[in-house]
């Protein structure tokens, strides 16, 4: 039944692998069912509810990415939105949390909208095949940069920005020895060896006492505080329409940037470039948006974390659907999931930054008005801290440099159309 459904022998696997992937993918995203609770608690949310809207929310995006789609990309709330919405929209604008779930949803919907009528599949296909290539290594660059901070690697600094963090630190050097054993362990054709380094790590962190094991099993708490509280009307108001653009363009350009990143790696685009199944891919995200805004949590997205599963072969949505279940597992099993530590996880994040870096092997080097473009995509995403602000990077450089070098041929409408959007929302809404 699964072969039949998940054709995965036409795509190269078996069970046991995507099985294996799921967890791996899993494993590198739970902390978002603790850190998403924990941010939108700062806007009064109840924490307890905010948990199990998390779960919920990923646990159905991913789903029907997973049996609609038949993609391995798992979905969460995302985050950077979840940032936005807690101290952009509500501390800073003063806007009622109710209200700003209100702007969370109706995004949902436009994007429901445009994904039915082939807008955002027009937009995906319209993106240029250098910055395409490029996008999937800056997602590699972004994973990295996250899992060096997470590793203690890579600390903040206020006098250079960032700089070397604390190599001594136990956690630091477990994290170091994680990455070495799944790079030698995928030398040697050793299945599983994300995971097996993720428990690995783990296991020697409670061992040594960095960590400790919470337990099991506890009753999944009440939604109730948060569920379908969205004020509608009051995020129609003129002031708030800024805000449903930021939810939507982001958050548009943050699952593209996800989709072909996670896809390019995984060898799931055409021949042409283009992600096939993707009006279904984009409805997944859209369902999952409006139905998390119900339970009470900010805008779901695609997880650049997919790419720790398909570094270790999957390729089907019997990945994404192992995720979705592990989801709703975590409402009863919260206390295991809190057991991995983010040092544990940040190993596989730096394996598979190392596997989506090839992207930049592929780009026309020759042609400067390809190249240049897709190096500032690359490195905008790491440096902003924004798979969106990447692409925004790319875009704008793009059709600058096309036409200014007199290339202008090159550009199509939905290019000069996209670029004018980012264009507009960094003057207006940034």
């Amino acid at each position: 039944m699964l072969e039949s459904f998940f054709k995965l022998k036409e795509h190269g696997t078996d069970v046991r692998t995507e099985v294996i992937a799921g967890f791996t993918t899993f494993l590198t995203m739970a902390y978002i069912v603790f850190v998403n609770p924990s941010i939108l608690a700062l806007t009064g949310m109840d924490f307890n509810a905010v948990f199990v809207a998390t779960c919920l929310a990923a646990a159905m995006g991913t789903a029907i990415m997973a049996l609609v789609a038949n993609y391995p990309i798992a979905l969460a709330p995302g985050m950077g939105l979840n940032a936005y919405f807690t101290f952009t929209v509500v501390q800073g604008m003063g806007v009622p949390w109710q209200t700003a779930l209100g702007a969370v949803f109706i995004s949902g919907i436009i994007f429901l909208v445009v994904s039915l009528f082939k807008v955002r599949e027009a937009i995906v296909n319209a993106i240029p095949h250098s910055l395409k290539l490029a996008i999937s290594a800056g997602v590699g660059m972004f994973l990295a940069i996250i899992a060096l901070k997470n590793a203690g690697v890579v600390v903040g600094s206020p006098a250079t920005l960032v700089t070397l963090g604390d190599i001594h630190a136990p956690q630091t050097l477990l994290a170091i020895l994680g990455f070495f054993m799944i790079v030698a362990m995928e030398y040697r054709k050793i299945h599983g060896s994300i995971i097996i380094a993720i428990l690995t790590i783990t296991m020697l962190s409670i061992a040594m006492g960095l960590s400790e094991f919470k337990g099991v099993f506890s009753m999944p708490p009440s939604m109730a505080p948060t569920f379908m509280q969205m004020d509608l009307a009051g995020a129609l108001n003129a002031g708030l329409l800024g805000v449903i653009f930021v939810f939507f363009f982001v958050d548009l350009f943050d699952t593209t940037g996800t989709l072909i990143g996670v896809s390019h790696r995984a060898g799931l685009l055409d021949k042409d470039g283009k992600l096939p199944r993707l009006k279904k891919a984009l409805l997944a995200d859209s369902v999952a948006i409006t139905a998390g805004a119900a339970m009470g949590t900010s805008s779901t997205t695609a997880y650049i974390e997919s790419a720790a599963g398909t570094a270790v072969g999957g390729r089907t949505g019997l990945t994404a659907l192992v995720v979705s279940l592990l989801f709703l597992a975590a409402l009863w099993f919260s206390p295991l999931a809190a057991t991995v530590p983010a040092y544990a996880t940040a190993p596989a994040l730096c394996y598979v930054a190392v596997l989506m870096a090839r992207g930049l092997a592929e780009i026309e080097w020759d042609d400067l008005t390809e190249s240049a473009p897709a190096v500032m995509t690359a490195f905008a995403m790491p440096f902003t801290f924004s798979i969106a602000d990447g692409i925004a990077f790319g875009f704008i450089s793009y059709t600058v440099i096309k036409l200014l070098a007199g290339r202008y041929k090159d550009l199509s409408v939905a290019v000069l159309v996209i670029t004018a959007l980012w264009i507009v929302k960094f003057a207006f809404f940034h």
